[in-house]
């Protein structure tokens, strides 16, 4: 049991930094990017159930995040960016998925190489227009948990979220082990990208199918504020899962169905 719920922390904030990849027949290939607080093992649950159906899997942790010691000075939102472009290499028809801020960095990815992207997944993530930053997008979004307990380090050049408010904003659905777990192990995040508006154009960044996986329970990016952003966002289909921030922790078998359902 301690196993169990010490494993659902791991996959809620992440706390392994690795990049998963596996290579089938099918050539289509999906690209998973976490969010912020997280790293990449957020996607472990989901990662197997997309294996099992083919195609080929990677899964992207950011600088700073996990077990990457990258010092947060050298850190800025095109390393986040590069880093995705990387992992993507000459790659084409990619299925490009961002939990949370990463549907800022998804979406500056798209822009920089639109011929490469098939799709781009939102899974409740900020989805902006030109000239957006997770900054100016959170102050939009009263209804979010987050800045009650946010506390901006200028020294540090960190993001720091209270540790009595973590199991709220991320995983009011997680048992309260997990809850208890993820909130001890909690880490600053790297604050210059929060800030760092996103470039886009309607030619690039525009011409790409966008799909928002909608999580109705969600502290973190409030439910209103993601209809909000897909209604002036141009997506071209919606999901909604009844889950909190975290849906691949409580929920991996039908968000896992999701993404399969989009990579064909």
């Amino acid at each position: 049991m301690k196993t169990a719920i010490i494993m659902m922390a791991l996959s809620i904030l992440g706390f392994t930094a690795q990049a998963q990849k596996t290579t089938g027949k099918n050539s289509k290939t999906i690209v998973l990017v976490h969010g912020a607080w997280s790293d990449a093992s957020s996607w472990d649950a989901v990662i197997p159930l997309l294996k099992a159906e083919g195609g080929e899997v990677i899964n992207v942790n950011l600088a700073g995040h996990g077990k990457d010691e990258t010092s947060f000075a050298g850190i800025t939102f095109q390393t986040y960016v590069d880093q995705v472009k990387a992992a993507i290499g000459t790659r084409s028809n990619v299925v490009l998925v961002g939990h949370s801020f990463a549907g800022l960095v998804i979406s500056q990815v798209a822009e920089q190489i639109p011929d490469q992207i098939k799709e781009l997944i939102f899974l409740a993530a900020a989805l902006p227009h030109d000239g957006d930053s997770l900054l100016s997008l959170a102050k939009q979004d009263p209804a979010s948990h987050i800045g009650k307990s946010l506390t901006i380090d200028q020294e540090h050049g960190a993001a720091v979220i209270a540790k009595d408010a973590v199991a709220d904003i991320f995983a009011a659905d997680a048992p309260v082990q997990v809850q208890e777990y993820i909130a001890a192990h909690i880490k600053p995040e790297p604050l210059a990208p929060l800030a760092t508006p996103v470039q886009l154009t309607d030619k690039n960044f525009g011409s790409i199918k966008k799909v928002y996986i909608h999580t109705v329970n969600d502290n973190a990016i409030s439910y209103p504020a993601q209809q909000y952003m897909v209604k002036a966002g141009k997506v071209d289909k919606v999901y909604t899962l009844q889950s909190s921030h975290t849906p691949f922790v409580s929920m991996p078998d039908k968000l896992a169905a999701i993404l399969i359902a989009e990579r064909k």
